[in-house]
């Protein structure tokens, strides 16, 4: 059975006057049913840009994308619009991906009647039943968005998502926005509804402990490049990338008797536009060499776990002497 998405050495670049910019520069990677890959990184570096390239709201400059084994890369109209029944995305701001003039019902509706597979009375029916799924109360259906919270906001548009029933859900950011316990909320929903339905995730965040609570395997970026990937756990426990290190250096750890070795990164950020051949995290990197300005590729260290580094093995090795 082949993977539901498969994306291939994918490619988003940006026309801008001092040249192109790689937003998304050679990502590669699978995502099976039923699970999720979280994508990280600072702002910048391409996770929603990813996201959206995936399910053409912006076009590939290259690359491949493969769902569930068929090629939907470069799709035609007609394609396309059978595309969005199996791939939905939820928003960053659960209030401006909303249309201020159109009523909870009107808002959830909207995807069932542009599909005009279903009648007026089993749209109603349909809308009702994705509210109650999403823990909306029927009270609020002709309700507007500026009348509603931050969580009934974003049930709305997990809600909009659903609506088609797809397969894959690209989640942009969508609890950062909220309060911290609305967060556990709709996380929580968004497990839930992935155990009953199936749904596959790529859950962008820039929330290392909300990815590390969600995702099966993450993923690490920086400057439009895949620099780590690897399961859940093991990325927590042994991460190898010195960028992956320091990000999860800065979660702040609730015990007082814990040392929390912070790493400060410092030096200047790579422009991402014409960037040169080489490790873009370089500049900021305490342990690069020479070697660094070379290309870097995808290494397998483990089983499943995979890093952009050459000089990997070496930083883990001068860690350990540090630390003695």
């Amino acid at each position: 059975m082949p993977a539901l998405l498969d994306v291939r050495n994918l490619k988003k670049y940006f026309k801008t006057p001092a040249g192109m910019l790689h937003a998304v520069d050679d990502i590669t990677f699978t995502l099976d049913h039923g699970k999720t890959l979280g994508v990280v990184g600072e702002s910048g570096c391409g996770k929603t840009t990813l996201g959206r390239t995936v399910i053409h709201l912006t076009d590939a400059t290259s690359g491949q994308v493969f769902f569930e084994g068929r090629d939907i890369t470069n799709p035609t109209k007609k394609e396309l619009r059978e595309i969005r029944e199996e791939m939905q995305i939820i928003f960053q701001d659960p209030y401006s991906s909303l249309n201020p003039r159109m009523s909870v019902s009107e808002a959830i509706m909207e995807p069932l009647i542009i599909q005009g597979k279903l009648s007026k009375a089993d749209m109603r029916r349909e809308v009702r039943a994705i509210m109650d799924t999403v823990g909306i109360a029927e009270r609020f259906e002709n309700s507007y968005p500026h009348e509603l919270d931050g969580g009934r906001r974003q049930r709305i548009g997990i809600a909009r998502a659903l609506a088609l029933k797809p397969k894959f859900i690209v989640c942009d950011e969508p609890v950062s926005a909220l309060d911290v316990s609305i967060q556990a909320q709709i996380i929580n929903l968004m497990l839930d509804l992935q155990e009953e339905r199936g749904l596959a995730y790529l859950f962008v965040t820039h929330d290392l402990s909300v990815v590390k609570y969600i995702s099966d395997d993450i993923m690490v970026m920086y400057l439009g490049n895949m620099v780590e990937k690897a399961p859940s756990d093991e990325l927590f426990a042994k991460p190898l990338h010195p960028y992956t290190q320091a990000l999860l250096s800065a979660i702040p750890i609730p015990n007082i008797h814990v040392n929390d070795e912070r790493i400060i990164m410092q030096g200047e950020i790579t422009s991402p536009v014409n960037p040169k051949p080489g490790c873009r995290f370089m500049a900021r990197c305490q342990y690069a060499t020479e070697a660094c300005s070379g290309m870097q590729t995808l290494e397998e260290a483990s089983p499943g776990h995979f890093v952009a580094c050459c000089n990997y093995q070496n930083v883990q090795k001068m860690k350990e002497v540090t630390r003695q």
